[in-house]
């Protein structure tokens, strides 16, 4: 069988793109055996995001289907935007509200509607090109519903963390503030796009993701420090990602222990998907990483999630959160146009590395 190329790949992304401008995915838990087709935006704007940062290196033919793929989905974007029509955004539609779609029980109840988000807001701005104006209501928006700015202060976390006045991953206010590595990551990678001016807020986030991986809590607890993904490789990609493009200073002092943690994991991880995440880490920060083998990677799709979402995770009650972290109480989402663009992404700094 031929290597498998950027270009098949990105024609690949392209066919499996809908007429609404989105991308497939599902929801499943194995445990309650449940599996169900899922509308959101986040996965079709990381899919974006990953493929037009690897644009300068692909084909003419390749950059156009990706110039492609983004106006497209932009085109759905506005269906997730806040419900009143704020500059943030949802995971599911909005208006009107279609949480846990296509489901026969979560979506009856409002408890189980969220409100917009760090991550999606940061992948819907990082893939299109919001106002100067638009970008600095953002930045006012986030240090409102930062730790501690509304008088509503963390509890689902670390005691010496509690004080830290980092960005919480919702905008809602009746939600809890709530930390997550990730999503943090995500959220300072547009902060340092846009070049945002930053201040206590920036400060504390970057105190934090530094801690959870100093402290070793990320590799021992990573539920603990990024609760909305919680497997320590998603943490090491998504920290790499950003201290691959700005360098943040504060990050430097943890660049050794994330080569050696990936390293480490990349040697018993079973499932190539999460093989090549923790590879394209390696390559990003520096280091050399064994070649994935990719035939028929497809296969194993099905058995890797990006995303969870916790049904117990929102709680701040002890009993109850001590079940969070269980896979019976967890939601896992699959999508295969994202899977084929970490796929790309690897097949590109691998490239760029020979």
């Amino acid at each position: 069988m031929a290597p498998l190329s950027i270009d098949a790949v990105i024609q690949r992304i392209a066919q499996l793109q809908d007429e609404s401008g989105l991308f497939a995915s599902f929801r499943s838990n194995r445990s309650l055996r449940y599996r169900r087709a899922d509308t959101n935006v986040f996965f079709t704007a990381i899919t974006v995001f990953t493929l037009q940062n690897l644009r300068y290196v692909v084909s003419p033919q390749s950059q156009q289907l990706i110039d492609q793929i983004r106006e497209r989905a932009t085109l759905a974007y506005p269906m997730f935007r806040n419900k009143d029509g704020l500059q943030t955004y949802n995971f599911w539609p909005t208006r009107p509200s279609r949480h846990f779609p296509n489901g026969r029980i979560f979506g009856r109840f409002e408890h189980f509607r969220i409100p917009d988000d760090i991550d999606d807001t940061s992948m819907v701005y990082l893939t299109t090109i919001p106002l100067r104006s638009e970008q600095l209501w953002l930045k006012d928006k986030l240090a409102q519903h930062a730790n501690g700015s509304q008088s509503q202060r963390i509890v689902n976390t670390y005691p010496e963390y509690r004080n830290l006045k980092a960005y919480s991953t919702w905008f809602g206010k009746n939600m809890g503030v709530d930390f997550d590595a990730c999503a943090l990551s995500n959220i300072l990678y547009s902060i340092y796009s846009y070049d945002l001016p930053r201040n206590q807020h920036d400060t504390d986030s970057l105190t934090y993701l530094r801690s959870v991986v100093e402290s070793g809590r990320y590799v021992a607890e990573p539920f603990n420090c990024a609760p909305h993904y919680a497997r320590t490789s998603l943490i090491i990609y998504h920290l790499s990602r950003l201290m691959a493009a700005f360098s943040p200073s504060e990050l430097k002092p943890i660049l050794d222990q994330l080569r050696s943690d990936a390293q480490k994991l990349l040697q018993n991880a079973q499932n190539r998907v999460e093989q090549l995440l923790l590879a394209t880490s390696l390559l990003r920060l520096g280091k050399t990483a064994p070649t994935i083998d990719l035939e028929r990677i497809e296969a194993d799709f099905t058995t890797f999630h990006f995303f969870i979402a916790g049904l117990l995770t929102a709680y701040e009650y002890p009993l109850l959160r001590r079940f969070a972290d269980r896979p019976v109480t967890q939601m896992r989402w699959h999508c295969e146009a994202h899977c084929w663009a970490l796929v790309a992404e690897y097949l590109s700094l691998r490239s760029d590395c020979k």
